[in-house]
């Protein structure tokens, strides 16, 4: 399909609900409950410091001419990254030479100090800075501390201060996953930097899944001659000029692997692999079909969800794992090893004659404890070689090895019945710590899933659950924040998913529990985003972009506008024309007025806007007549997954972008105001049905089609019963991709009520989806 215009409004919800959140967006930074309120004497630090004690004296204020000392080969190599991130975060140009001094900027490496692993000391006054550690990795943590004083202020001026520091938890991760879209090394790199600056130190690499293999192995190079290609679903996966297939792929090389492991490390950041069994094995089992458990040939796809396909269970396949295992290990340094473990549909091993004799074989009395056999003995494997093996919750079931680790995901039940029982745990729900959710209800969010993870939530998870008993918490080592990336087509769209909600992690990972201050966060985050943009990192917009709901009155001719921002910090505004400053009307109610009219807004905080750009709503009677499909609602009833998809074309550039409830693909206009209205008129498109569902597939409806292609149905309140238009579908869009259809009412439809469309016929192989909606009066 064809692209369309990129919309510039915002996102609309009930005009009860913008009124009901009213409060919350017009109240001043003291008053909001959730909005930025800065804490006495706090430092715009992100995370916030352990242990800070501002003293009596004199600011020491730095200058490019101001030295930089360091004594020692390990001291000396941190103070050259402190000036890299000074300079690379918006600072000048330090010169870095060897020794010490009383004025200046220092850095002392002392293994007798008490600052643990990771922690450091900062002290300041009129002369200088010293920063000490008795580690390598404190004394870097140090320096970005003290990178961030530096460019917390116009003047870097630097009041007397005493810093005393260190995590809470020695866990502070970030899952990147290369399997469903590919990152460059440039990438990976520039990802690898912005968590060090955030004192993040553990970055969990998703190298396998169905749609990818993307890590060489040399004894088994098919993995990604043949795992590592796949060819995108619809007008993505092939060439405009002569319709041929163009596959997508990537992989790393090991000496790739090993540059990026070498990078992290000077970063204090150790690097975990994740080789995902026995699901997630399409790639695999595609470039090695022996070790599936069908006869029928596999390749990659580019379709989301679980898919059924499994490893076998025979002794060659274990054989297979363990020598895979092997290369990784000589490969990654770190301790720990991901072994996946989740989403393992057994379908396929009930089936299998030959699975359920191994079972016999191994003692196994089911499928989960199959899987428990071969995790046990991929534990003991790894075991030998020095390694611990680390595996998504799922791992509990059918029994555990005593020495692995849970990564808790289906939210932290998991994680607690582990660490209940004795193991490590990673707490990492998909409630909070997901980051291809999205994190605003903007229209201008990107593809993903859009049960909403603002960044309130993600800053309010405690990775401790108050029920785990006091002696078994210190096995929670940290939390993980994990991006999967179906939906994430490039490096810009990683960004913006990432930040600034991996801000919030960082700190719930570093600072004391009693040190993590919401509203406090709020107040320093934009002092993090001078530095972000410093650095060329591409942070969301939408949290800090204003969002509209409107109310219009036809008879009147006036539209009643609410506004309001995802982060509650003060809005203002403009409805005469003019640019959106300072100075501009503060938004304290909802407006009323006379259409048409064009409302611009954006955030402040201090004076200072925190969007690129102020949002624009051009508001006319025509427009209020009006919803695009992420302005409409689904609708009622059972089988609900609601996605915001993109198109599938065109192969290069930007493309439309859907929300779509694709287990039951139609919209709702709630409380629809259909006095004088003649014509239902809808914009549609249709893209391909890429999901595999497995045991979800009983959830997925759709109407019999009526005709040959299909109906558009139009229907009131329940969205059931008799259609109150219909309109034929055609065998395929036109020519752009998108048809128009127009559904006339029956005159006896008048007065207020919900107004549903959707689509008959099975939604496979491709699905109609809407695109815009609108009321045409008579």
């Amino acid at each position: 399909m064809h692209t369309r215009t990129r919309r510039t409004s915002l996102s609309l919800l009930s005009f009860a609900l913008a009124l009901s959140l009213a409060p919350l967006a017009h109240a001043t930074d003291a008053q909001a409950p959730d909005g930025p309120r800065a804490r006495p004497g706090a430092l715009p630090l992100i995370p916030a410091p352990a242990h800070v004690e501002r003293l009596e004296g004199a600011a020491f204020k730095l200058a490019a001419s101001t030295p930089v000392r360091a004594r020692g080969e390990a001291a000396t190599r941190v103070a050259g990254q402190f000036s890299t991130l000074l300079r690379n975060s918006g600072g000048p140009t330090l010169q870095v030479s060897k020794g010490n001094g009383k004025n200046g900027v220092n850095f002392v490496l002392d293994t007798a100090l008490k600052t643990g692993a990771e922690g450091y000391q900062l002290r300041s006054n009129g002369d200088g800075v010293t920063v000490a550690a008795a580690t390598e990795a404190g004394l870097f943590y140090g320096a970005a501390t003290l990178s961030q004083l530096f460019t917390s202020t116009a003047d870097g001026a630097l009041p007397a201060l005493r810093i005393d520091d260190a995590p809470r938890f020695s866990w502070r991760g970030l899952m990147l996953d290369s399997a469903r879209h590919f990152q460059s090394l440039d990438e990976i790199k520039r990802v690898l930097d912005a968590m060090a600056e955030q004192k993040l130190n553990t970055f969990h690499w998703h190298l396998t899944d169905d749609q990818g293999w993307r890590m060489e192995i040399k004894r088994y190079p098919k993995l990604t001659e043949v795992g590592s290609c796949r060819i995108p679903a619809g007008d993505g996966g092939r060439d405009p000029v002569t319709g041929a297939d163009r596959p997508y792929c990537g992989f790393y090389t090991q000496a790739q692997i090993r540059e990026v492991i070498a990078y992290a490390a000077a970063r204090h950041i150790q690097v975990i692999p994740e080789i995902d069994v026995p699901g997630h094995a399409t790639a695999a089992i595609a470039a090695y079909p022996e070790l599936g458990t069908l006869a029928t040939p596999l390749k990659p796809l580019s379709e989301w969800g679980v898919f059924p396909n499994l490893f076998n269970t025979e002794e060659s396949t274990f054989q297979f794992l363990e020598n895979v295992l092997e290369e990784v290990i000589t490969l990654f340094p770190a301790k720990y090893v991901h072994v996946g473990g989740d989403e393992a549909v057994k379908d396929q091993w009930e089936a299998s004659a030959r699975v359920q004799a191994r079972m016999r074989e191994v003692g196994a009395g089911n499928e989960m404890e199959m899987q428990s056999h071969l995790i046990k003995r991929l534990e003991t494997f790894l075991e030998q070689h020095d390694r611990r093996l680390i595996g998504w919750d799922e791992i509990l079931e059918g029994g555990l090895p005593p020495e692995a680790t849970v990564m808790s995901w289906r939210g932290t039940e998991g994680g607690l019945k582990a660490a209940s029982e004795g193991h490590d745990v990673v707490m990492s729900p998909v409630t909070d710590m997901y980051m291809d959710y999205l994190q605003t209800t903007s229209d201008n969010e990107p593809p993903g899933r859009p049960l909403i993870t603002p960044l309130a939530r993600v800053y309010g998870f405690e990775p401790v659950p108050d029920a785990l008993a006091a002696d078994k918490r210190q096995h929670i080592l940290g939390l993980q924040a994990n991006m999967f990336t179906e939906h994430t087509r490039s490096y810009a769209r990683l960004q913006h998913n990432l930040f600034p909600r991996l801000a919030a992690v960082a700190e719930t990972g570093w600072s004391p529990r009693g040190r993590r201050d919401y509203a406090d966060f709020l107040a320093r985050l934009p002092t993090q985003l001078q530095r972000w943009q410093a650095m060329g990192l591409a942070y969301a917009q939408t949290p800090f972009q204003v969002e509209q709901d409107s109310r219009e009155d036809r008879k009147a001719g006036t539209v009643t506008v609410a506004l309001h921002t995802p982060l509650n910090y003060e809005v203002r505004y403009s409805v005469d024309g003019s640019a959106v400053t300072a100075q501009s009307p503060r938004y304290t109610a909802p407006l009323t007025e006379a259409l048409p009219v064009t409302v611009q807004a954006a955030t402040f905080f201090q004076g200072k806007p925190l969007a690129s750009a102020a949002s624009r709503f051009e508001l006319t009677a025509a427009s209020l007549l009006r919803r695009n499909d992420q302005q409409l609602a689904m609708c009622p009833g059972e089988g609900k997954l609601l996605l915001r998809l993109e198109d599938d074309g065109p192969a290069d550039g930007e493309r439309a972008i859907f929300n779509v409830n694709i287990f039951n693909p139609c919209w709702a206009w709630k409380d629809a105001d259909l006095a004088g209205i003649a014509t239902v008129r809808v914009r549609a498109g249709q893209i391909p049905y890429y999901f595999q569902l497995a045991h979800d597939e009983p959830q997925r409806r759709f109407h019999p089609a009526r005709s040959a292609h299909g109906e558009m149905d139009v229907l009131a309140g329940t969205c059931e019963g008799t259609p109150l238009a219909t309109v034929t579908l055609p065998a395929a869009p036109g020519p752009d991709g998108f048809i128009t259809l127009d559904a006339p009412l029956p005159r006896t439809v008048k007065g207020t009520q919900d107004l549903c469309v959707r689509f008959t016929g099975d939604t496979r192989p491709t699905m109609w989806v809407l695109d815009e909606l609108t009321l045409v009066p008579r």
